[in-house]
């Protein structure tokens, strides 16, 4: 069985937006015992992510590797056409994933006790973006 719906969000810019509970209402509705869902992200400036939930500083301090790893408006990247954090953005979503895939356990998300689903936005101004949900059991 499958069951697949879209999430659409907008951000505030760079940083991240929990979503598990549209995510665990989504896996509800698929009336399913066991299985897989999949969120993936219809973009490649923003990540889906599976992260701490409970203390929000780590979710700052992803954002403090992020920059260290990727910078923005390195003088040696070619493409720029939306601006300094343009490629940067896409470096970010090479590191940090367009996917995450979580097993489902009697009708629910089976995460850990500190885990969340968060969409990392990569880029520094607002966005709208669109996630495809597909729970497989």
């Amino acid at each position: 069985m499958t069951h697949q719906q879209t999430i659409e969000l907008s951000t505030r810019g760079r940083g991240t937006t929990e979503i598990t509970a549209e995510v665990a209402q989504i896996v509800g509705a698929a009336r399913i015992e066991s299985g897989l869902v999949n969120v993936f992200v219809l973009h490649t400036s923003c990540s889906v992510v599976l992260t701490e939930n409970a203390d929000p500083s780590v979710r700052q301090d992803l954002e403090t590797l992020a920059r260290r790893w990727v910078p923005d408006g390195d003088a040696d990247y070619r493409h720029s056409d939306e601006g300094d954090d343009d490629m940067a953005a896409h470096g970010r979503n090479i590191l940090a994933g367009s996917s995450i895939t979580v097993p489902v356990s009697k009708g629910k998300l089976l995460l850990g006790t500190w885990q969340g689903i968060y969409l990392w936005e990569h880029r520094t101004h607002a966005h709208r973006r669109k996630i495809v949900v597909s729970v497989l059991g």
